[in-house]
């Protein structure tokens, strides 16, 4: 990273420290062990799922709320800095206290949870718009693909480690339970994130920001209703966050049902977490490719290619067979997740006034968290109705569409003045 400064390199080491928690806690070990504890605990499997289901739409529903009034006050000068350090510690000590709920109990466990959930969220919400403090708008497509690559290596790196734990501990080749070994997987994930974010409290620090005046609270919410009302002056961004709320759903869904996808085929777990790593490592360099094609073709033309792709698979999902099929498809997802997410990032940055960002990511953040509801339901009617999963899949190619038609009418210059729209 040597053509990078300390503080683009601080920055894009938190994707590497947070990542842990994203495929440790939210899409693999956590949720097993769950189960298996609601399970200990007499709770049906029906059931389990829906309160796992619950509690993430909870959390998610509450961030989504806060997350333009934090925004609005992070804004302040001296404030963003708090904020994240405040979500950060409480996603990193609840983490770390996971490996103290008792096995017997799912409801402290789901609790628990909640925090890590909150915690990983919201400091992601001010992590994402420290760019604007990092680096540069014609190097911001780089850094933030840069970014998203080191969090899927990052990623990598952990989850290979506790698997291996939690595999020997199976195998009675270690002397700990397979609890003990998931609840060991939640204290690595909590020192791997804690460890990787230190050079981001060291040398990341907030360049842009509103003065602080008298009753913050009640003039951050005053300064929200005035963003509301004057939001036709921002059209380029209002059009864009439509545009995102509708293909990142479709991407969401892919990725969270992705492992329904793979046992409906006859994947075992074993088959379905090597598919999993072998996503996070190819997505890797194509999340770079989709960086460095951005400095040379735009930011705009590479979210179209990646919109395309995934149009692509939601339509090859409809002739999925085998076992094949399904690598073929998860490789396709792999060339494109990194780089639609990353570029929608630093996108987005690029468009916002730099005084207002935080404010700004805190509607990001409401589009993004609330796009992960429409999806799943769209999938869920449509595999019912049809009784395929594969048509479940194939309906999402709706959201993409419109996401696409859309993001026709942002204007093509990411830097355009918003004022003058």
């Amino acid at each position: 990273m040597g053509k990078y400064n300390k503080e683009e390199k601080s920055w894009m080491m938190y994707d590497w420290a947070s990542s842990a928690y994203s495929i440790i806690i939210t899409t693999a070990i956590f949720p097993i062990y769950f189960k298996s504890v609601a399970d200990n605990a007499g709770v049906n499997q029906a059931d389990s799922t829906a309160y796992l289901g619950y509690t993430i739409s909870i959390s998610t529903f509450i961030l989504a709320l806060l997350g333009p009034i934090l925004g609005t006050l992070a804004d302040y000068k001296g404030m963003k800095g708090k904020f994240f350090r405040f979500f950060f510690f409480m996603g990193t000590l609840s983490t770390a206290a996971l490996l103290f709920v008792p096995s017997d109990n799912w409801l402290l466990l789901l609790i628990v949870y909640t925090l890590t959930s909150l915690g990983a969220r919201g400091a992601n919400v001010f992590y994402d718009a420290y760019i604007v403090d990092v680096t540069e708008n014609d190097r911001m497509d780089d850094i933030s693909a840069k970014g998203y690559a080191l969090g899927y290596v990052g990623s990598v790196i952990p989850f290979v480690f506790c698997i291996a734990v939690i595999i020997l501990s199976q195998m009675g080749l270690i002397p700990v339970s397979v609890t003990v070994a998931s609840r060991i997987a939640f204290l690595i994930t909590a020192l791997w994130w804690f460890s990787f974010t230190i050079p981001m409290f060291k040398n990341v620090k907030q360049k842009y920001w509103v003065e602080r005046e008298p009753r913050v609270i009640v003039n951050s919410i005053r300064r929200l209703g005035k963003t509301f009302k004057e939001i036709k002056k921002y059209r380029t961004i209002f059009l864009f966050l439509l545009s995102y709320f509708f293909y990142i759903d479709g991407v969401g869904t892919i990725i969270s049902m992705s492992t329904a996808y793979g046992t409906d085929l006859g994947l075992g777990s074993t088959e379905l977490i090597i598919a999993l790593l072998a996503v996070q490592i190819v997505a890797a360099p194509f999340a770079m490719l989709f960086g460095k094609l951005a400095n040379r073709f735009g930011a705009r033309k590479m979210i179209f290619t990646g919109i395309i792709i995934y149009m692509i698979v939601c339509i090859y999902a409809m002739f999925l067979k085998t076992i094949v099929d399904f690598w073929v498809l998860a490789m396709l997802v792999a060339t494109a997740q990194g780089g639609i997410q990353s570029l929608s990032r630093s996108y987005f940055a690029q468009m916002v006034p730099k005084e207002k960002v935080n404010e700004f990511f805190g509607f990001y953040n409401i589009f993004g968290r609330f796009a992960s509801v429409s999806g799943p339901i769209l999938v869920g009617l449509t595999t019912q109705l049809t009784s395929s999963s594969a048509f479940g899949v194939f309906s999402l190619v709706i959201l993409f569409v419109i996401g696409f038609v859309v993001l026709l009418f942002v204007p093509n210059s990411s830097t355009a003045s918003i004022s003058s729209e």
